[in-house]
């Protein structure tokens, strides 16, 4: 075991069974083989957030009702690429406490070692509570008990105003499993009925699910009303940015870009940081920069900008974009603002 060199191997040689998550951005599905290639450096992590991986690791013994979870947090370098030495420290504290058995109960003496771990990281409260429930259903397990309170309540049969009841861990079993039962169904009805108590979580919650063309169809007719709020179309945003490369949320996307009169920091923050892959070739990218330009201050322009370049599937048109000669007068300074202050 003291010649493990990858997480990945780790995992393989305690006989765990195992699945990758970034919880970094959203809750996104690493594929094993994905995950090896950036253990090996081989490519850049995917899901960046501040120059960090923050990933959950979910592992489990083949007799066992409940999986461990790892959440750890490792520093990127300058190309996106996982910093190998804290990935082997975090190998080695791990070896150290527990060896080659990662299912056993600790003792005091391991248990202060794995605390100590300085990749160790909290998520946030509604990360959790959406990973939950993902796993759940991934190894097919009841959900939780607030489950079925919740789909009633989508149903329409306890009536929309009565949500104090419908608990958000409910909320987040219910958008794990859209596919499921009549779930789908019930949203797409339910939609346009739904006090802010609930829709806000429940956009929270999807922003991880692949939805069909009826859902996000559903969402998009929610974006005709006279009356949209600025809060009201974030949310939107965020519960389709799962679907950000479907073509319909490319178009509400775009459209927003253009025409939307109260875009403010949270759209255009909810667009780059959740949804940019609807944002991923020069043309759509230029709008959205030409938009953020006159929207903002040059220090968060060059925030934005800094977070989207470390997305790897939005780099190369996005260093593109800002060599286009048909970008405007502001973009252009922005941008030699930009690089002046990264050479300086």
């Amino acid at each position: 075991m003291n010649q493990v060199s990858t997480i990945s191997e780790l995992l393989k040689l305690s006989d765990s069974s195992y699945r990758i998550f970034d919880m970094g951005r959203k809750v996104s599905k690493i594929a094993k083989q994905d995950f090896e290639k950036v253990e090996q450096a081989m490519q850049p992590y995917p899901y960046p957030a501040q120059g960090n991986a923050e990933i959950a690791i979910i592992f489990w013994q083949k007799k066992a009702t409940t999986p461990y979870i790892w959440f750890v947090k490792f520093p990127l370098d300058e190309r996106g690429l996982l910093n190998q030495a804290a990935r082997n420290h975090f190998i080695a504290i791990i070896l150290e406490a527990l060896g080659s058995d990662l299912s056993q109960d600790p003792s005091e003496k391991q248990e202060e070692l794995l605390k100590a771990n300085p990749y160790n990281f909290t998520p946030a409260q509604y990360k959790l509570a959406s990973m939950n429930s993902i796993i759940k259903r991934d190894l097919k397990q009841a959900a939780s008990q607030y489950y079925e309170h919740c789909q009633l309540y989508f149903s329409g049969q306890l009536g929309f105003d009565n949500w104090q009841g419908v608990a958000v861990q409910g909320i987040c079993d219910f958008a794990a499993r859209i596919n499921e039962d009549k779930n789908e169904t019930y949203l797409v009805e339910a939609l346009a009925q739904l006090p802010e108590q609930v829709f806000t979580p429940l956009c929270s919650a999807l922003e991880n699910q692949t939805l069909s063309i009826d859902a996000i169809n559903a969402f998009i007719a929610l974006t005709k009303s006279t009356e949209l709020s600025a809060a009201k179309l974030t949310n939107i945003l965020r519960a389709l940015s799962a679907n950000a490369s479907h073509p319909n949320v490319q178009a509400l996307i775009i459209d927003t870009l253009k025409n939307y009169e109260h875009l403010d920091l949270n759209i255009l923050v909810t667009i780059s940081a959740r949804g940019w892959l609807a944002i991923a070739e020069v043309e759509s990218l230029l709008v959205y920069l030409e938009k953020l330009v006159t929207c903002v201050e040059q220090d968060i322009f060059v925030s934005i900008f800094q977070d989207l370049v470390a997305l790897p599937a939005v780099r190369p048109a996005l260093l593109q974009s800002i060599r286009s000669p048909e970008r405007s007068a502001a973009l252009s300074n922005a941008i030699g603002l930009l690089f002046s202050q990264v050479k300086g």
